[in-house]
């Protein structure tokens, strides 16, 4: 070690015991394990929900994600015993690659999925997948070569400070640290305020700042000092200039996804949140969260009217309607055409779709203005734990049942949503219910995944409903399934409410047809602890992507 770097590493004697104070150089090196321990971190997540916003499937992508990264750490941990010379210097080299690499990972896989020819594979076919995998392969290499190199300078400099065991307790509780801080802050504040492309661009910043202050800390021992510097200068170059341009190239790679013109793109807590609206034909309106169509405005009018109004007109007089999800607030609106309704209680997961549909012009002209009605009570929770809690104020006395219960959630392509479509949820259901009342669900296509249709319907009936399932054509989604249940026989629908685009009385007995490409299959009951309906799913929507 030079006399510089002696001087930069050096270390003080402590008043207690004579034990060597920490040199700043040694809490350098400790403080870059808690850095690099949250970078590596993030670019694991960014990688894992990039794959699920962009492929789907949310545990397979994170598992397969996180499997590979892993593996690539103890790669890139097994490497490290190749590194014999120039501890600080290769470490400093490593901290750029990771910065560069992982900082722009996201960003580049954004634009690869949108920008690839056909013929390789575009949205998301075997060569996205390849450049997915293989940035993060590469990523968990370095991140994997990362820690052991900081315990070897950290022995190498500093021996008098520690023992074997002292060294990798100090270093590892950093590391977890690092690790668990992020891991907090990832959903909750850097993707909300960020986005995945700056949120990756700033940790692999904050790598290439380790980078700096270990050329500052430890140039006295670094050969070429000034090609460092210049190494060093040019990444934080390029990623700054990044992130000058990402919000640029977020719009842009989204307005090459998407086609139509974007008029409003947002993150939430629990995912991206894109609106567009078609310049030419139709001026139509369409919803995305995390890249999946929601409704578009031409014709969510038939969706939503053979969601509701069966229900409510089978029970002839309802007072107290539920809705869980549509935070949307247009199956509020057809709830609201019925005269007899009183009280609307909506319970929607995400804040900030609910406000958005209750403040943004050109989504309150399509929902009607519902979430403002003096009528609506809007709720922002789980629906699972919600029902639970209503349960018990309901059996309480606290608060009367619902007449009628609408879920109108995501289709279950993940097991947080397919849990929405199970026997304990069904039963929770059923305990806030009134006597007499009715349930309405919401359950995919018939036609594109049948089995899944048909396992929903069993669902119901393993609960000990009695169901009519029924299904309508929604040209932006192909034919629609939905399932009505409750205790006793279904009248019919005598009577409407006016101003309906395509629910007629005459025309709702044909909904309750199926023909033989539709009709029901044998099917278990989805239940909590398998979740069966998730995988099917996938499956039969795995065909058609």
């Amino acid at each position: 070690m030079s006399a510089e770097a002696a001087g930069a590493a050096g270390a003080t004697t402590s008043p207690v015991a004579g034990r060597p104070r920490p040199a700043p150089a040694e809490v350098a090196l400790l403080a870059s394990v808690f850095v690099v321990a949250a970078c590596g971190l993030v670019y694991e997540l960014a990688a894992g929900a990039l794959a699920s916003y962009l492929l789907g499937d949310s545990v397979l992508q994170f598992s397969t994600i996180i499997g590979t990264y892993l593996f690539a750490m103890g790669l890139g941990s097994w490497l490290s015993r190749l590194v014999e010379r120039q501890l600080v210097a290769q470490f400093l080299r490593i901290e750029l690659l990771v910065g560069l690499v992982g900082g722009l990972m996201p960003a580049a896989l954004f634009v690869a999925y949108n920008l690839l020819p056909h013929e390789w594979g575009a949205g998301g076919g075997p060569a996205f997948r390849v450049l997915l995998y293989g940035c993060v392969l590469a990523v968990g290499v370095l991140v994997g070569l990362e820690i052991p190199l900081v315990m070897r300078i950290l022995k190498r400099h500093f021996a008098e400070r520690y023992a074997l065991k002292e060294l990798v307790s100090e270093v590892l509780t950093f590391d977890y640290l690092g690790a668990l801080v992020v891991a907090v802050a990832f959903p909750l504040l850097f993707v909300p305020h960020l986005g995945l492309v700056r949120t990756g661009l700033f940790f692999g910043l904050l790598n290439a700042v380790v980078a700096v202050w270990t050329l500052v800390l430890f140039r006295g021992e670094l050969r070429r000092v000034g090609a460092h510097a210049l190494a060093c200068a040019g990444v934080l170059a390029v990623l700054l200039a990044a992130m000058a341009g990402a919000a640029r190239l977020t719009t842009w790679a989204e307005d090459q996804f998407y086609g139509d013109g974007i008029i409003l793109r947002e993150s939430s807590e629990y995912q991206r949140v894109v609106v567009t609206r078609n310049a030419g034909g139709h001026g139509g309106i369409r919803l995305f969260l995390n890249g999946n169509l929601q409704f578009h405005s031409r014709d969510e009018y038939r969706y939503h009217e053979a969601l509701v109004h069966p229900a409510l007109a089978a029970h002839g007089a309802p007072r107290r309607v539920l809705v869980l999800g549509g935070g949307d607030g247009l199956a509020v609106r057809e709830v609201l055409r019925h005269a007899a309704v009183q009280r609307v209680t909506l319970v929607e997961l995400d804040p900030h779709i609910t406000r958005l549909f209750a403040s943004h012009a050109a989504l309150t002209s399509l929902n009607e203005h519902a979430l403002a009605s003096p009528k609506v009570r809007v709720v922002n929770a789980d629906a699972f734990t919600w029902l639970e809690q209503q349960a018990r104020e309901i059996e309480a006395g606290h608060e009367p049942p619902f007449d009628i219960v609408i879920a109108d959630f995501p289709d279950p392509s993940n097991y947080s949503l397919g849990k929405l479509y199970t026997t304990s949820f069904y039963q929770r259901a059923d305990q806030v219910l009134a006597a007499g009342g009715w349930i309405v669900v919401q359950t995919t296509s018939p036609l594109i995944a049948r089995r899944s249709f048909w396992t929903v319907v069993a669902t119901l009936e393993a609960v000990g409903y009695r169901t009519w399932p029924y299904h309508a054509h929604v040209p932006s989604f192909g034919e629609w399934g939905f399932v009505l249940a409750g205790r006793r026989p279904w009248p019919g629908v005598r009577a409407l409410p006016p101003g309906l685009r395509f629910l007629t009385v005459e025309g709702v007995p044909a909904l309750l047809q199926f023909p033989p490409d539709m009709a029901r299959l044998p099917a278990e009951p989805n239940r909590l602890s398998n979740q069966v309906l998730v995988g099917i799913f996938e499956e039969e929507w795995g065909r058609v992507r």
